[in-house]
């Protein structure tokens, strides 16, 4: 990392459910690039325990959490389909608070997601949507050979209403 921060990087545990949805909340004030607001998550915590209790005992999910000091700063998720058809495809997301941006954290994290994907022989498949105007996700997600499948055209709107492109970029994991 370019930085010099001391961070950890481990599974999402119950316990987290709080700090997470705290610090959806606030990422969600912080950018529009993300699908959630300033609601962030938008779950009970009681709720969010449970899936992360779901989660961690999963095969073929996964919630990493970056650490510092204490204090969750950043999320990184792969999420499969129970749907037997497409349950190959893993639905990455990965989401920093704003004071952590430029730090090396967010490939920290896509090489984690990605290590776990190829260690599960079911995931084939890692894919992520991407606003066209977040040029630093989108150059991260090249430098890990992910490309771009489509354009979605009014993919997403804007804080201010206008509406934005959104890019479909997959990863094959077996190529």
């Amino acid at each position: 990392m370019s930085e010099d921060i001391d961070v950890t990087i481990r599974e999402a545990l119950p316990e987290d459910a709080q700090q997470i949805v705290q610090v959806s909340q606030t990422i969600g004030k912080q950018t529009e690039f993300l699908v959630m607001d300033e609601f962030g998550m938008n779950l009970p915590v009681g709720l969010l325990e449970n899936q992360l209790e779901t989660i961690y005992n999963s095969q073929a999910q996964l919630l990493l959490v970056a650490v510092v000091e204490a204090e969750i700063v950043g999320t990184a998720s792969v999420r499969t389909s129970e749907e037997k058809r497409i349950d190959h495809i893993g639905e990455v997301g990965i989401s920093l608070l704003k004071d952590y941006w430029g730090m090396g954290l967010g490939s920290t994290l896509l090489e984690e997601l990605i290590d776990w994907a190829q260690q599960t022989n079911q995931i084939r498949r890692l894919e992520l949507t991407v606003q066209k105007q977040n040029k630093r996700a989108i150059h991260l997600y090249k430098k890990y050979g992910f490309q771009t499948e489509a354009v979605m055209k009014r993919g997403a709107r804007g804080d201010d209403g206008r509406f934005l492109d959104v890019l479909l970029m997959s990863k094959m994991i077996d190529e």
